[in-house]
């Protein structure tokens, strides 16, 4: 199977794609990256979050199609291998964390099993790299409501001070690499950096299977509202969409 990879111009730090112009003005940076520099060094991603890739995604965090993460995961150690010269090989891969009532009630936090799934292909395709998997790393302190629908500031509001490192010791002097199934605006990522970084972290990498540009944000939201304003359908996989395609 394949999802287009994100084309065009993007930032390069927060690989949001932006107009030509603004690259020109902004040597490679966004806006938002200009006014108010994310504490992360650069978020990659495997493609854009649309179809196919929206599909499987939405299989494996409401469905609970677990084989899903299999392909999953080799799509998140792809966009991961974007970092090799860049990133530090030394990383300790830190899943954005779900506060505890809602993994409870979802059974299972779908960023860790995509780093566990990634890591796994990484140790193939990368041995010289040291990846390793701190998942209790990062703790969510309340239960933020869900970011879907949300606008760019609503979303800043909806997760500042939602995130705390349980022991500072861990990530002290490391280099951490954030890993997450889709970047939007780049608030939970930004959030979660900057705990990060204030607990010690020398450094921090975003890497994510799926990315919504902000100027996508907005049809977004109006598809979200159409599906809210309806009956709520069970994703289906047809043809090209089996779920075969990813495991």
């Amino acid at each position: 199977m394949e999802i287009s990879v994100l084309g065009g111009r993007v930032c390069a730090r927060c690989g949001d794609p932006f107009p030509e112009a603004d690259a020109v003005a902004g040597a490679g940076i966004c806006r938002a990256c200009r006014m108010v520099p994310p504490d992360f060094e650069r978020a990659v991603a495997y493609g854009p979050y649309e179809e196919r890739m929206r599909a499987a995604i939405h299989a494996l965090k409401y469905n609970g199609m677990h084989p899903a993460a299999r392909r999953l995961g080799a799509m998140l150690a792809a966009a991961i291998a974007k970092l090799a010269g860049e990133a530090p090989n030394n990383l300790l891969v830190i899943p954005v964390p779900l506060h505890r009532t809602k993994q409870a009630d979802r059974g299972f936090n779908q960023a860790r099993l995509l780093a566990a799934m990634a890591l796994r292909a990484l140790a193939r395709s990368h041995p010289e790299w040291k990846l390793t998997l701190a998942p209790s790393t990062l703790m969510r302190l309340r239960a933020t409501g869900t970011q879907a629908g949300l606008t760019p500031r609503q979303r800043r509001m909806n997760v500042r001070g939602a995130f705390q490192v349980a022991n500072p010791t861990a990530v002290t002097g490391r280099h951490v690499l954030l890993v997450d199934d889709i970047l939007t605006t780049g608030a939970t990522a930004r959030a979660a950096a900057r705990t990060l970084k204030q607990a010690g972290a020398a450094t921090v990498w975003v890497a994510t299977l799926a990315r919504v540009g902000r100027t996508e944000l907005h049809g977004e939201r109006e598809r979200r509202n159409q599906s809210a304003a309806g009956t709520p359908k069970p994703v289906q996989f047809a043809g090209a969409q089996r779920l075969s395609d990813f495991s």
